[in-house]
């Protein structure tokens, strides 16, 4: 599995994220506590927004701790709305394009979980992918998978939906293929105005995920990255939240409503 972090604010450095809490990305990615592998040195990547639209994106395939172009470009890049990664890898290569996050024109996308039996239906979640979109296909991770499928099914107009019904979609074929569990998905994404982050497993062991708001903006993780753990609020399974001009709105996550609107 994977640890990630995301904040939603004011400007802030990446380092206050990344580098200085006692349980930061950094940390984490050798000493992680809420997953199975407690080690993430596949790879590391941060996706942040500045003066332009679309995100500005940094990853590598070596272990997060030991690049130090990662530790210059935190300490000195601030901004109001990233997006940082660690990698596990479920099965797939440590390559730099199977790093997150991902992203595609204004939009940039994490995930920390895994499709079940991805190896078995591989072919046809990839053919679940236009040819416009599929020219974007620059690795072989479920996860941009997902993401490129969500796409497909108009995240753009409907964030919350079109991610649903990409779950929903790979889930049914894990199922199909009989590999449990099916689907386990803890993720964001973001146009850089709004954050999204949804929480949902096919079974009751759904991945980790957190929020806390400060003053200035709101920090979602999978998890604590301090041990404040009275001010984390756990998202409940099966459900996701939206960070938009400081506020939260927790809404269910995989519902019939959401879709049938996409």
């Amino acid at each position: 599995m994977c640890r990630w972090a995301a904040w939603s604010g004011a400007p802030r450095y990446l380092e206050e994220v990344i580098c200085d809490p006692a349980h930061s990305l950094i940390d984490q990615s050798r000493n992680a506590l809420s997953c199975k592998t407690a080690v993430n040195a596949d790879g590391f990547g941060v996706a942040w927004y500045g003066d332009r639209e679309t995100p500005c994106l940094y990853k590598d395939v070596r272990p997060a701790w030991s690049d130090p172009n990662l530790l210059q470009i935190a300490r000195h890049i601030r901004s109001g709305h990233f997006l940082a990664h660690v990698r596990a890898s479920t099965g797939t290569a440590t390559t730099r394009d199977n790093c997150h996050p991902f992203t595609h024109e204004r939009w940039a996308f994490m995930h920390n979980g895994q499709v079940g039996g991805y190896d078995k239906v591989r072919r046809r979640l990839d053919n679940m992918i236009p040819d416009d979109l599929y020219r974007h296909r620059m690795g072989g991770t479920d996860s941009e998978c997902l993401f490129l499928i969500a796409l497909a099914y108009g995240l753009k107009l409907h964030p919350r939906a079109a991610m649903a019904r990409a779950v929903h979609e790979a889930e049914a074929l894990s199922r199909y293929a009989g590999v449990t569990p099916n689907m386990r998905f803890a993720s964001a994404w973001s146009d850089g105005k709004t954050l999204y982050a949804a929480r949902y497993a096919s079974d009751n062991f759904a991945p980790t995920l957190y929020f806390r708001e400060f003053p200035d903006g709101v920090m979602v993780v999978s998890e604590p990255l301090d041990e404040a753990s009275d001010r984390w609020v756990e998202v409940p399974q099966g459900h996701m939240i939206e960070v938009r001009d400081g506020r939260v709105t927790t809404l269910a996550f995989h519902s019939r409503e959401e879709l049938a609107e996409a």
